[in-house]
C-alpha cells in the first residue's frame, strides 16, 4: 500500500489497477510530466508533448487515455487511425497559451503581415515545402504543440510545421530553409519559446519583433526573421531573474535550469534550459549534493526532489502553484473513464473532424520527420 495516498485515493488507485487489467492492451494510458503523482503512477509512459505524441503515433491499443490537456489529447486523435479512441478525463483540461492564438486572430493577421513584412504566401507555391530558391522570401507559419487542431490544420495548409521546446530550434531550420535568405517565420502562440529559440541561434533580438492581435507589430517587421505572436505561460512567466539573483545568493555554487517557455532574461540568467525531458536528464546527470533551482511546473520539480534525495532540489519560485489546467486531471476522473469505457461507452472522446485532421497531420508528420 501507497502510505502517501489516503485510504480514498487507494481504494481509487486500486480500483483503477483494476480496470487497466481487464481492458489488457486495448488500453494506453500517457501523462505529462506536470500531471501529480496519484495519476503518473498509471501512465503507461511518462513523458513531453514529443515524446507523447511519438508514442500515440506508435501505439496500436484500441484506447488511449491521454493525462494531460485538450490540445495534447486533439493531437494523439490526429496521429492515430480511425478506430482507436482517444480520451480525455476532463473536458474542461485546457490550455491558456494555446487560447491565446485563435484560427480566427491568426487568419485576420495572416494577410495584414504578408503585406506589411513583404513576403509570400508558401500556399501559393506548387509543393509547399519545398526548399527556398535565392529569390524565394516567403513566411512559414510555425505553431507550437500548445494549439489547437485547427490552428495545426491552417499551419499545415501553409507550408509550415509544428514544433515543441525539445524540438524547436531543428523546427526553425527547417522552416528557414522554405522561407528564404529574406523570408521569415511567424511563430505562435508562445513569444518566449519563438524568442529564446532564435537568441540561442544567433538571431537579434530587433529581428524578432512580436506581434499582438487587435494591436499589431512592436518592431519592424521588413526584414524580420521571426514575428513572434504574444502568446505566454502563465506558469513559467512567473520565472524571473531576481528569482535566480536570489537562489544564487543563498546558494552561490547553485546551478539553476529553467523551461524555454521563460522570459528571455530568465533563461539567459540560467545555466541550463531546455524541455521537459531535457531537464529531467540533466538533473539526474548533476552531481552527488548538486543545489539545484528548477524553472518549470512545480509537480514535476517536488518529483524530481523525491526521486534524487541526494541532491537539494527546489523550485525557482518557492510560492508557485500547479498547472491549473493540468491539475484537473484527477484520479477520480481516469477511474471514471476506464469505468465507463469497461461498460461498452466511449467517454470525453476527442474527435477532431476529418478536413481539420488533414492539414494538421501534414504539419505533425513534418515535425517528425525533424531531427532534434
Amino acid at each position: 500500500m501507497d502510505t502517501t495516498l489516503s485510504p480514498e485515493e487507494q481504494a481509487i488507485a486500486e480500483r483503477i489497477d483494476e480496470l487497466r487489467e481487464q481492458l489488457g492492451d486495448e488500453l494506453l494510458i500517457l501523462g505529462h510530466h506536470y500531471q501529480r503523482d496519484s495519476i503518473v503512477m498509471h501512465a503507461d509512459f511518462l513523458g513531453d508533448s514529443f515524446m507523447l505524441s511519438q508514442k500515440a503515433a506508435e501505439s496500436k491499443a484500441k484506447y488511449i487515455v491521454f493525462c494531460g490537456v485538450h490540445f495534447m489529447a486533439e493531437s494523439a486523435d490526429i496521429l492515430t487511425t480511425d478506430e482507436q479512441i482517444v480520451v480525455l478525463p476532463n473536458l474542461r483540461a485546457g490550455c491558456s497559451m494555446a487560447d491565446m492564438a485563435t484560427l480566427v486572430d491568426v487568419e485576420s493577421a495572416w494577410d495584414e503581415l504578408l503585406l506589411e513584412a513583404g513576403l509570400d504566401d508558401p500556399i501559393h507555391r506548387e509543393d509547399t515545402t519545398a526548399l527556398a530558391s535565392p529569390d524565394d522570401k516567403f513566411l512559414v507559419p510555425v505553431t507550437y504543440m500548445n494549439s489547437s487542431a485547427d490552428l495545426k490544420d491552417f499551419v499545415g495548409r501553409h507550408g509550415g510545421i509544428v514544433c515543441t521546446s525539445s524540438n524547436a530550434q531543428g523546427v526553425l531550420n527547417w522552416a528557414f530553409d522554405r522561407a528564404g535568405e529574406n523570408g521569415a517565420v511567424l511563430f505562435f502562440p508562445d513569444q518566449h519559446l519563438g524568442r529564446n529559440t532564435g537568441n540561442a541561434m544567433g538571431i537579434s533580438l530587433d529581428l524578432m519583433p512580436t506581434w499582438t492581435p487587435g494591436i499589431g507589430a512592436m518592431g519592424e517587421l521588413k526584414g524580420s526573421r521571426i514575428i513572434l505572436w504574444h502568446g505566454f505561460c502563465s506558469v513559467h512567466k512567473r520565472f524571473t531573474k531576481p528569482l535566480i539573483d536570489d537562489f544564487r545568493l543563498r546558494y552561490p555554487d547553485g546551478i539553476v535550469v529553467v523551461h524555454p517557455e521563460c522570459p528571455i532574461e530568465t533563461v539567459s540568467s540560467s545555466d541550463a534550459n531546455g524541455s521537459t525531458q531535457f531537464i529531467r536528464d540533466f538533473v539526474a546527470k548533476q552531481a552527488h549534493g548538486a543545489e539545484i533551482a528548477i524553472g518549470t511546473e512545480i509537480n514535476m520539480v517536488a518529483r524530481l526532489a523525491a526521486e534524487h534525495p541526494d541532491k537539494h532540489i527546489e523550485c525557482l519560485d518557492t510560492e508557485i502553484c500547479p498547472c491549473s489546467t493540468m491539475y484537473m486531471i484527477h484520479p477520480a476522473y481516469l477511474m471514471d473513464v476506464l469505468e465507463r469505457i469497461v461498460d461498452g461507452e466511449n467517454p470525453n472522446q476527442i474527435q477532431v473532424p476529418p478536413l481539420i485532421q488533414e492539414g494538421s497531420l501534414w504539419a505533425l508528420e513534418r515535425m517528425l520527420s525533424v531531427k532534434k
